[in-house]
């Protein structure tokens, strides 16, 4: 495999990360657009994480802050790169930015369908916390 590069997105990788997330995530989000994904960049431009190698995009992860809780989202690696560590990568890069922000602890939401999902998140140190429930209400 060529060297991994870890790095923040610029508005530049907006279009090839919402095509990558069409290949590589589980699920939709109402929030996967342009204009949602240029508003959290804009906002925050360390929070959307981004693995390339050999200078193609391989993996996400967004790691956003609120300044009180750590909410990781979108992590996704490519079909033809996984197992192969870019996902404990994007992680560790997740986790390295909520420390040094203050952040005490991380959480994800994981599509309870997915279990290839589920079985990464646990190897990587995170569990279920089956007492909470997520309610969501779409706005607009």
């Amino acid at each position: 495999m060529n060297e991994l590069r870890i790095r923040a997105a610029g508005p530049e990788d907006l279009d090839a990360v919402l095509a990558f997330w069409k290949t590589a995530a589980e699920g939709t989000s109402i929030s996967d657009d342009r204009e949602g994904v240029e508003r959290l960049v804009a906002r925050d431009p360390e929070t959307l994480i981004l693995a390339e190698t050999g200078g193609d995009l391989v993996g996400t992860v967004i790691a956003g802050f609120d300044g009180w809780r750590c909410h990781l989202y979108r992590l996704a690696v490519h079909p033809d790169h996984r197992r192969k560590g870019i996902g404990g990568a994007l992680l560790a890069a997740a986790e390295d930015r909520f420390v040094a922000l203050g952040g005490r602890r991380a959480d994800a939401i994981v599509l309870v369908r997915n279990e290839l999902a589920q079985h990464a998140w646990q190897a990587a140190g995170y569990g279920p916390e089956e007492q909470w429930r997520r309610w969501v209400k779409p706005l607009g």
